[in-house]
């Protein structure tokens, strides 16, 4: 606003923008707020899966299914009818739509009005018995139904290769956390199946979710069918026919067989919960990432090129996860919408639900296939460090090793309280040294140095032998891969090939 040939500075700070001032520049995009989520970061197929093209093309093909269907039924519809709406499915005209809902205030029959004039033949006919929900709710439910089948291959991608980062990994020794505390040793491998069990549990959920959805179909104004079954002169047995024929057209199995004149909006809270759930798991996996990123065990892949901060040029920051993070609690806190959505629908419908829907929906799936190729992109190329991870371990594994030590002294005929007490008081003052002289941990040369370790002197490499502290951790990451990891990706082993590559 502030560059020469345009607004002065002086203008916008008195307020007086008006919508004439900002005619000349309204063919500059950069004049209008766009949403990041498509601008910066959806891919292609998602930002297509919610645009105005596939909504209102879907609209009409709604529309000729209805007509064929009441055609084949015994309505008085023509071929020609049929024919002319089916070679005006694609050709919208967007701006004439646009004249038409302003003037009408209403955006279906603004599209009833733009496809009938462009089919006068069938205009008689376009939307015949139907109500508004019929093409607005039906579509909504096929783009639910094709978002998930967007973003089903893309977790099984983010899965494959966690699992392949897993197994690469199994068997290497490292710190455990609890409390964000060094514990017991797990192996890097083992921990990626943590991460990958909340994301089976995802991948569950989503299918699950998109296989419970079903069509609308062809239900009327307040879901009684009465305008087809007076179309239909009273024959039930073709009101069902029709409500069938529509809904194996638009490739669903079944339709849901009592609607108000919207589909349940619990239908949308059980989808948005699903990838708000996702949206959990992906934050969790990311700030671990992080977090093993500032100990320097675990990077994201980081370009050649790529500046991690315009004030430290050493600085790798976490981008990528960070970004996943930033996005998962949108992702999460979106989950709001549908659940109010749901519990103030009044009676057979109330309209207060469709703007809230218009934005809820689509952010909630675009955010959701986002933070999934952003993760495929992480899971793709982490560095792991174990020369870093071995450090770690040598600095606090001696304090780990103090039972296993008692144990082999006690085998050795020592005695297990005198054994306890002289472990005691060398552990108190090698953490002297480390907590306030800032040294290294040198609880191992105390025990050495001590004569009355010298029956287990010889054993000391071996009690302190990192990978006798790791317990199950590589069976069990062999067995969860297995049984539960690889089959669950069986049904995508044709779409695994796909590689992501952020523009940003």
């Amino acid at each position: 606003l502030f560059s020469k040939n345009t607004l002065t500075h002086s203008a916008v700070q008195r307020c007086k923008l008006s919508y004439s001032d900002l005619t000349p520049y309204a063919a500059d995009e950069s004049m209008k707020y766009r949403s990041p989520l498509v601008s910066r970061y959806a891919s292609k197929e998602m930002a297509y899966n919610f645009s105005d093209r596939k909504k209102f093309t879907t609209w009409r093909r709604l529309w000729i299914y209805l007509a064929k269907a009441e055609k084949a039924l015994g309505l008085p519809i023509t071929d020609a009818q049929v024919l002319e709406m089916e070679s005006h499915a694609e050709d919208i005209d967007f701006a004439m739509a646009a004249d038409e809902e302003r003037k009408l205030r209403h955006d279906v029959m603004a599209h009833v009005h733009t496809f009938a004039h462009c089919c006068p033949t069938a205009a008689p006919i376009i939307h015949l018995g139907a109500t508004s929900c019929y093409v607005g709710d039906n579509t909504d439910l096929i783009m639910l139904r094709d978002g998930f089948d967007i973003l089903l291959p893309k977790l099984a991608r983010v899965i494959d290769r966690l699992a392949n980062f897993a197994e690469k990994y199994a068997d290497l020794p490292t710190l455990g956390f609890t409390h964000y505390q060094p514990a017991q040793l797990t192996t890097v491998g083992k921990r990626a199946c943590l991460w990958l069990q909340d994301l089976a549990m995802d991948m569950r959920n989503l299918q699950r979710a998109r296989d419970d959805l079903r069509f609308r179909g062809v239900k009327g104004t307040t879901g009684t069918q009465a305008s087809f079954l007076q179309l239909f002169q009273g024959d039930h047995d073709k009101v069902e026919e029709l409500d069938r024929m529509v809904t194996e057209m638009a490739g669903f199995k079944k339709a849901y067989l009592v609607t108000g004149q919207t589909y349940s909006r619990k239908v949308d809270v059980d989808c948005l919960s699903s990838l708000a759930s996702l949206g959990a798991t992906v934050h969790k996996i990311c700030t671990d990432i992080r977090l093993l990123a500032n100990l320097k065990e675990i990077e994201e892949p980081f370009e050649k090129e790529q500046i991690g901060s315009s004030a430290m040029p050493y600085k790798r920051n976490p981008m990528r996860a960070e970004r996943c993070c930033s996005l998962a609690r949108h992702l999460v806190a979106l989950m709001s919408d549908p659940l109010q959505t749901a519990s103030v629908q009044w009676l057979e419908r109330t309209l207060d639900d469709s703007a809230n829907r218009r934005i809820s929906l689509p952010e909630s799936f675009l955010t959701a296939d986002i933070i999934l190729s952003t993760l495929q992109n992480i899971t793709e190329g982490l560095v792991v460090y174990p020369k870093v991870i071995e450090r770690h371990i040598r600095h606090e594994l001696p304090f780990m090793a103090t039972e296993n030590i008692i144990m082999a002294m006690v085998k050795a005929g020592g005695n297990r309280q005198d054994c306890h007490e002289k472990i005691r008081v060398l552990s108190q003052e090698a953490a002297a040294v480390v907590k306030q002289e800032g040294g290294d941990n040198d609880l191992l040369a105390r025990v050495q140095r001590d004569p009355y370790f010298a029956p287990i002197l010889d054993q000391l490499d071996a009690l302190l032998d990192p990978k006798t502290f790791i317990g199950r951790a590589p069976q069990q990451v062999a067995r969860f891969l297995s049984e539960e990891v690889r089959p669950l990706l069986e049904p995508y082993k044709a779409k695994m090939d796909v590689k992501i590559e952020l523009e940003l």
